[in-house]
């Protein structure tokens, strides 16, 4: 199975009385998330299913890829690891899942998939981390496929 987590792409910075989930990406934000999905959209499988936060920054970044995805309330600020492997399926699936969320969650799903324990890992605004499992010689084994950042895909 393959579990893509990508952030967010840069958000406003929140507004007095303004909650959480509404703040929507800054125009620098846009550009990160429409060069992303470009890089995305050449290696993504056409069978991947695409999970999003409800957050309004979160449908702003996904929108850039240009497919269909679904909301996914397991994936709402401050949610757990736990809560977003079960929402992918993990590691049980067959298909491609992308994520897209949020931090301090997709670092420390990351680290807990890598490490075996949860920890605080950053992951930058926009930044994708695509981490796959495989089994061999029936030992199962987690490994890091790709990490892509927007100052990394060409112009």
């Amino acid at each position: 199975m393959e579990l893509i987590l990508w952030r967010h792409a840069e958000a406003e910075p929140a507004e007095p009385g303004q909650p959480d989930s509404e703040r929507q990406l800054t125009a620098k934000g846009q550009k990160q998330a429409a060069k992303m999905a470009e890089w995305l959209d050449s290696m993504l499988p056409s069978g991947c299913r695409i999970l999003v936060s409800p957050a309004v920054r979160t449908k702003q970044t996904a929108a850039a890829l240009g497919r269909k995805f679904k909301l996914c309330a397991e994936l709402e600020l401050g949610t757990t690891a736990e809560r977003i492997l079960a929402a992918a399926n993990w590691p049980q699936g067959r298909e491609p899942v992308l994520i897209v969320g949020h931090q301090p969650s997709l670092g420390q799903l990351a680290a807990l998939l890598l490490t075996g324990a949860e920890q605080d890992w950053p992951i930058r605004k926009s930044s994708i981390w695509w981490i796959a499992q495989r089994v061999r010689a029936d030992v199962s084994q987690t490994y890091v496929r790709a990490v892509m950042t927007p100052e990394l895909v060409l112009k």
